[in-house]
This record gives structure tokens, sequence and C-alpha cells, in this order.
């Protein structure tokens, strides 16, 4: 692993749906889809806050 986990900032979906300006269900399905790596605690899932970083600067084809 190239990053200690300690390192890691999770954030959640309504976050990033933030950071993204989207809504928190294209979020969902991003996640859903496997376009954005996600991890599952109990019925929320967390997403790497580096992921998120990721989508942004390689954009995304289709959203929608």
């Amino acid at each position: 692993m190239s990053q200690d986990l300690s390192d890691v900032r999770f954030l959640t979906v309504a976050e990033v749906a933030d950071m993204m300006r989207v809504s928190k269900m294209t979020v969902y399905r991003m996640v859903h889809s496997g376009e954005l790596p996600a991890i599952r605690f109990g019925r929320s899932f967390r997403v790497p806050e580096s992921a998120v970083v990721a989508v942004l600067r390689t954009g995304v084809a289709d959203v929608g």
C-alpha cells in the first residue's frame, strides 16, 4: 500500500457531492458503477478524498 491508512481522509457521500457540485444520487451511482471507489460502513459509504481528487483531475466522460 502506497499510503498509510492513518493518512487517508474519508468523506461522506454528502461531502463528496458538495466537492463535485453534483447530487448525492450521482455520487451513489458513481460508487455503484465502480467509477468512484468507496468503503461501506454499516449502511453508509465513505469515499477516500484522494479518489475524489483523482476523479476531479481526470474528469468524468459521462456522468449521467
